[in-house]
């Protein structure tokens, strides 16, 4: 594949996980640059193990030639990243805690990390003293201010908005939201990347959970009231769902594969943002997530899974 308007970028991905690997297979499929971050080898090695096996697919669902996945592989790189803030972090060039990266050529920073707000924030905050002032950075926050997190930053009118779905090779949207700040340029930028990575972007204002999840989550959120006070059976609600309004998925197969923690942290950024109470998350969700019911990704949530 050829991108003559963004001319290859190279697009540091700051998160390994379920969501952070998608985003760098669909860059890596896209002849994109990809720097993986992670904070430890074990993470790193896990989600880059996930692309390999995602672009080996492609391969046989003829996504990609041989030629082309080997391409992929080798714009593929990985790093560790510290948690830690830099000592006296004043612009970039200074000696970097990541030796092996050249982070003056990254174009973009996505950050893919656990929906809180502070950790989002302090990853931004760690790497920004490396990164090139042109470089814009990008949250895959699902629900917290855009506004507020390039607020956490030097850079306010180079941040933007860029939520993929899961699983993100075979989710065709991108909600591309502008914070307060943003440039409008930036936004013209993301959009490309995102049309870029063969998806479709589409443009929401910064408000709690967004479009999506300010749907999506009271949804779901309805559905565990459901099964809590004994409307139904797990799979009952999830089959009026699909039967009856046509949806792929029931809520409870979606929230298991989203994360029962991340459907609760959403719920809690609009309980909060809002302060309604139609936003309080239902408390047989906070007892699945304490329980460590997390869905797909630890064998268990609303249903059980077999683990890789």
């Amino acid at each position: 594949m050829e991108n003559h308007e963004l001319n290859q970028p190279t697009v540091g991905i700051v998160g390994a996980g379920q969501m952070g690997h998608g985003i760098a297979h669909v860059m890596l499929r896209a002849a994109h640059n990809v720097v993986l971050l992670d904070t430890s080898q074990a993470l790193v090695d896990a989600g880059a193990k996930r692309i390999l096996k995602g672009l080996a697919r492609d391969v046989e669902k003829e996504r990609l030639t041989e030629e082309q996945r080997q391409h992929a592989v080798a714009r593929l790189k990985t790093a560790i990243m510290s948690t830690s803030h830099p000592a006296n972090s004043t612009g970039s060039g200074r000696s970097s805690p990541f030796p092996n990266l050249d982070f003056s050529a990254l174009d973009f920073i996505i950050e893919a990390v656990t929906e809180r707000f502070e950790v989002k924030a302090s990853v931004f905050q760690v790497l920004e003293p490396y990164c090139p002032a042109e470089a814009i950075f990008a949250s895959n926050t699902s629900s917290i201010s855009i506004t507020k997190l390039a607020a956490a930053t030097k850079r306010p009118t180079k941040f933007v908005g860029l939520h993929f779905f899961n699983p993100v090779p075979v989710m065709k949207l991108v909600e591309v939201v502008p914070g307060l700040q943003t440039a409008p340029e930036t936004v013209d930028k993301a959009i490309a990347l995102a049309a870029s990575a063969g998806k479709t972007p589409v443009k929401v204002n910064d408000f709690p959970g967004f479009v999506s999840n300010r749907v999506l989550m009271p949804m779901i959120n309805e559905a565990v009231f459901c099964l809590m006070e004994g409307v139904a059976d797990a799979a009952g609600v999830d089959n009026v769902m699909k039967l009856g309004m046509n949806h792929p998925m029931g809520p409870l197969e979606l929230a298991d594969l989203i994360g029962l923690d991340v459907c609760r942290d959403i719920m809690l950024v609009l309980y909060e943002s809002f302060r309604d109470s139609k936003y309080r998350p239902c408390p047989l969700l906070e007892k699945m997530v304490a329980a460590g019911w997390l869905g797909c990704k630890t064998g268990r949530g609303f249903y059980t899974y077999p683990r890789e």
